[in-house]
Order: structure tokens, then C-alpha cells, then sequence
């Protein structure tokens, strides 16, 4: 993507790099605060399905952006894991909600 004879394709992918990671993170402390552990095949599915349209996108910038958000989801399973443990270390709030529950 050119603007005025410069390349902008680094910085677009870089921030929206910036941006989805950042958004994940309390995605993830939520989606384990709310549904526990349990919910890591969503990530597992979004991934896939994010994977593939990377794939099949012809936009460089747009497909990768979109392996961004593939990956994103994948590494998000194993943080959901390691939520679980942050909350019992007592890091994070407990769902009172869902006390006892893995």
C-alpha cells in the first residue's frame, strides 16, 4: 500500500499486530472468568476458520492481518490455561459463580 511514494504495508500490519494481541488479552481473562477453561475450542475453531481465510484472501495485507488473529486465537488456548493458574494463584478474581468448577 503506497501513499505519497511511501511503502505503509510494515506499519498497517505491525499495528493491527499491536492491536489484536492487545485485544486478546482481556478476552482471555474474561472468557475464563466466564466460562472456565471449557472454552478453548472456540479459540481452537477461530483459529481454523481465521487460518483459512488468510489463505484464500488475495490482499497481502489483509491475509496477513488475518494470520495474525489465526495465531492470535491458537496462542490463546494456551493462555486460557495459564489463566486458570493465575487466577489460583490468586492474581486474578474467581468467578464466585463458578467456584469449585475446572
Amino acid at each position: 500500500m503506497e501513499f505519497f511514494g511511501y511503502n505503509f504495508s510494515g506499519l498497517i500490519v505491525g499495528l493491527g499486530a499491536f492491536i489484536t494481541i492487545g485485544a486478546f488479552h482481556p478476552v482471555v481473562i474474561k472468557c475464563e472468568y466466564y466460562f472456565g477453561v471449557k472454552c478453548w475450542w472456540w479459540f481452537l475453531i477461530a483459529g481454523i476458520i481465521f487460518g483459512a481465510l488468510s489463505l484464500l484472501v488475495e490482499n497481502v495485507v489483509l491475509s496477513t492481518l488475518l494470520g495474525v488473529v489465526a495465531f492470535s486465537c491458537l496462542w490463546s488456548i494456551l493462555e486460557i490455561f495459564e489463566q486458570r493458574e493465575r487466577v489460583r494463584k490468586g492474581w486474578f478474581p474467581a468467578n464466585p459463580r463458578r467456584s469449585g468448577k475446572k
